[in-house]
């Protein structure tokens, strides 16, 4: 079982900068692909960025592209998800997941496993 929580999800100004942090534990996360998703009210969940366990293939949406970066510290069993450029669109609750490592990106949310409970992240205009 791989537990997850995420912090650093607040109230911003458009144009601010968030460094959302996914801490895991249980498991070791070197072993795991994370993602980042975002859910909007009445909105389904989406895909916003994932990284491979290995640190090399990562891959984001397109209405973030440019503007949010995914890292991974597998020492310390955290995964970021630094955003900037933030827009009022942006706002979201952001939860992490992670799914076993494998050959290819998943994006989508029923290929992921394990959970956290998700930060708030909300942007002004």
């Amino acid at each position: 079982q791989v537990q997850l929580v995420e912090s650093g999800g607040e109230l911003v100004q458009a144009g601010g900068s968030l460094r959302l942090s996914c801490a895991a534990s249980g498991r070791t996360l070197s072993n795991y692909d994370m993602g980042w998703f975002r859910q909007a009210p009445g909105k389904e969940r989406e895909f916003v960025a994932a990284i491979r366990w290995s640190d090399i293939t990562t891959s984001y949406s397109n209405s973030v592209k440019g503007r949010f970066t995914i890292s991974r510290d597998n020492a310390k069993n955290t995964v970021y998800l630094q955003m900037n450029s933030l827009k009022p669109e942006d706002t979201a609750v952001y939860s992490c997941a992670a799914r076993a490592a494998s050959v290819m990106i998943r994006t989508s949310p029923s290929q992921y496993n394990y959970w956290g409970q998700g930060t708030q992240v909300t942007v002004s205009s």
